[in-house]
């Protein structure tokens, strides 16, 4: 039955995700080696990204499908010589479907010899149908054309010339040292991003429970839970069940978006850099904004609420305390809304995997939400503690309706960014937020108010504190734009400081000398025999402005990067940027399966995975002039590691040109 269950899931996963994606995890190449007149060898390559994997064709049934080969023309035209090999394979016992399935990480390699029969056959064609798989599978399939006569491929609608094959090689570095960076001491440092996202979320919640859609529901539920049941521990049972029906309900909410994160590997990307994805939360966090200031309000159907409250009272048991838990989500929707807008916000603004990263965020979110209804069941005397509901929830509604307006112009940031616009430069963005918060201290003291406040009342010792809080930020703003300290502590967050309204020497971090193309860049580390910095970058990348304004910039590590290195900065979601038409091309792909080249952000994001199997940012590489890997790669790390690495990566350039 587990078996039978896990098969069924497969298949549900995998008919959600048929879809190409323009961003795919894996990469094919293909080689041709001819052994003899009528003999050839043909080679299949994958280049799968991190954390992704594909099935070998004997990974055992009754599990993730095997990937499988079509060879046309097999019988008439050729015929095959043996099986087709594998290269190396790892496996894991997978407890869903009670087998040990074999699989590829990183690459795989499928070899396998032909003997021609037809001395006219010019062309061998080869399907392969496979699955690509992280947390959920992605089922996928790509063509090869081996041409025989080193000719140009036939295929149906496009042509991949011989323009393009060329162009493609070109991509592919003939890097020396290479398992460097896949060795056991890799230096890469992944930012343990899930547990931040888990903590906002949980503020947010927590946030959530000071508004007067649920503040009030805390005693009436608590009261209900512990007058109701028939003794005192049975309604405790019954108020933690509560507890945790409403962190599952949230927690399902991030469901679809594990789908959509294995529709597309680069969905964070995507989400950080595409312009009208951005413009369109920068509306939606205006929206949200005006519902806290009192404008309107959001709310979801009253009739699903209502079906819901019936719902709980007719089924009744735990089934009942479900329903309970759905009513919650639904009447509180115009206040938490907002807020897990702005979660999502924040979760497509960091690094790591959106999916769980929105999946620890939701879970954070839902615990914040369920622990009064849990703690207050177990101690129901701390009840008489809670503050009574009034104005004071108003104002807190205020206070996130300002933060809504400052985080939907980082997504207004961000569309600048990467479509170069150069409308919100670095001063202009400071100047909005200083006005925000400026207007937020404003509210807070009373000099002005909104639709939905009650009567003037005097101000709270509370309402004060958060409105010294707002000025305080404001002169820390002020202080930053006249350049009287840094703004390090919100490097990520505003535009980097390059991008100014003001001249500056270049559009290269911290004033540096980089290049912003591969070759050029080569070229010219061989004029001065220095080691290169390939540093994969983006417009939109958080961790990027961070390593670069909090880490380049100290004393003991930007002279290195000025003096001793070659700055290669390839900016990967550098999509608005065309390349000209006469370097875009096709990436080994024919009709239905081709990668088109046609921007910066496209040659450089392929040129990563191709090379280095990555495909996050900041994504660092050490280099010699002539190509051979110094040092591991590195990604988002601290200043000391960070220092050592680039020391350890000079000192092996030095002691190799003394050889």
């Amino acid at each position: 039955m587990k078996q039978l269950t896990a098969l069924i899931l497969v298949f549900f996963t995998t008919f959600l995700v048929t879809a190409q994606s323009d961003d795919d995890p894996v990469l094919w190449t293909q080689e041709l080696h001819q052994i003899s007149d009528s003999e050839y060898e043909l080679v299949m390559k994958a280049a799968i990204a991190d954390e992704w994997h594909i099935f070998s064709q004997h990974t055992p049934e009754g599990g993730s499908f095997p990937s499988s080969f079509t060879y046309k023309g097999v019988g008439d035209d050729y015929e095959l010589i043996g099986s087709t090999s594998e290269s190396e394979t790892t496996s894991k016992f997978e407890e869903a479907f009670g087998i040990e399935e074999v699989f590829f990480l990183k690459q795989a390699i499928f070899k396998q010899k032909v003997k021609l029969l037809n001395t006219n056959t010019r062309q061998i064609n080869v399907n392969i149908w496979y699955q690509v798989c992280k947390e959920v599978c992605i089922q996928q399939e790509y063509d090869f054309k081996f041409v025989l006569d080193g000719g140009e491929a036939e295929v149906s609608n496009l042509t991949v010339d011989a323009r393009s094959i060329a162009m493609t090689k070109a991509l592919n570095l003939d890097l020396k040292n290479i398992e460097l960076l896949e060795s056991a001491e890799n230096t890469v440092k992944i930012n343990s991003g899930i547990w931040g996202i888990f903590g906002l979320g949980f503020l947010g919640g927590l946030i959530a429970l000071l508004t007067p859609c649920v503040f009030p529901m805390i005693p009436l539920t608590v009261s209900f839970f512990t007058k109701q049941s028939k003794n005192k521990s049975k309604g405790i049972a019954n108020a933690v069940l509560y507890g945790f029906f409403i962190i599952l309900i949230y927690f399902l909410l991030s469901i679809p978006f594990h789908v959509f994160d294995s529709v597309d590997s680069q969905i964070l990307n995507t989400i950080a850099t595409n312009i009208w994805l951005n413009l369109l939360f920068f509306v939606l966090f205006i929206f949200f904004a005006f519902s806290f200031f009192g404008y309107y309000e959001l709310t979801l159907p009253s009739s699903w609420a209502n079906k819901m409250d019936e719902a709980s009272s007719k089924i009744g048991g735990v089934f009942g305390i479900f329903f309970m838990a759905v009513t919650l989500a639904i009447v509180s929707f115009s206040c938490t809304g907002p807020i897990l807008g702005g979660l999502l916000g924040g979760t497509a603004l960091s690094e790591g995997d959106i999916a769980t990263n929105l999946s620890a965020g939701m879970i954070g979110f839902g615990a914040a939400l369920a622990l009064p209804f849990t703690l207050f069941a177990f101690f129901p005397s701390w009840l008489n503690s809670l503050p009574k509901s009034g104005g004071w929830m108003t104002t807190v509604k205020v206070v996130l309706g300002f933060l809504e307006l400052a985080l939907a112009l980082k997504f207004l940031s961000n569309s600048d960014l990467v479509g170069h616009w150069g409308v919100l430069k670095r001063e202009i963005f400071i100047g909005i937020w200083i006005v925000l918060f400026l207007l937020m201290a404003l509210y807070l003291f009373g000099f002005f108010r909104f639709p939905h406040d009650g009567p003037k009342q005097k101000l709270s010792s509370g309402r004060k504190l958060i409105g010294i809080l707002s000025l305080v930020f404001t002169v820390y703003l002020s202080l930053g734009l006249a350049k009287v300290i840094d703004l390090k502590l919100l490097s990520g967050i505003l535009p980097p400081e390059f991008y100014s309204i003001y001249e500056t020497e270049n559009d290269c971090p911290l004033g540096l000398n980089c290049f912003k193309d591969f070759e050029e860049g080569l070229a010219y580390a061989k004029t001065v025999n220095k080691p290169i910095l390939l540093d994969f970058t983006g417009w939109a990348c958080a961790n990027c402005r961070k390593m670069e304004e909090k880490v380049w910039s100290e004393s003991d590590i930007y002279p290195l990067l000025k003096e001793e290195y070659v700055l290669i900065s390839l900016y990967v979601d550098d999509h608005e940027k065309k390349l000209p038409e006469e370097e875009q091309f096709s990436f080994q792909y024919d009709t239905g399966a081709v990668k088109e080249i046609k921007t910066v952000g496209a040659k450089w994001g392929t040129f990563q995975t191709l090379n280095f199997n990555a495909a996050s940012q900041p994504y660092y590489v050490l280099l010699s002039p002539d190509l051979e890997v110094l040092n591991s790669a590195i990604q988002y790390t601290d200043r000391d590691t960070y220092k050592a690495w680039l020391e350890s990566g000079l000192k092996k350039f030095h002691s190799r040109i003394n050889e």
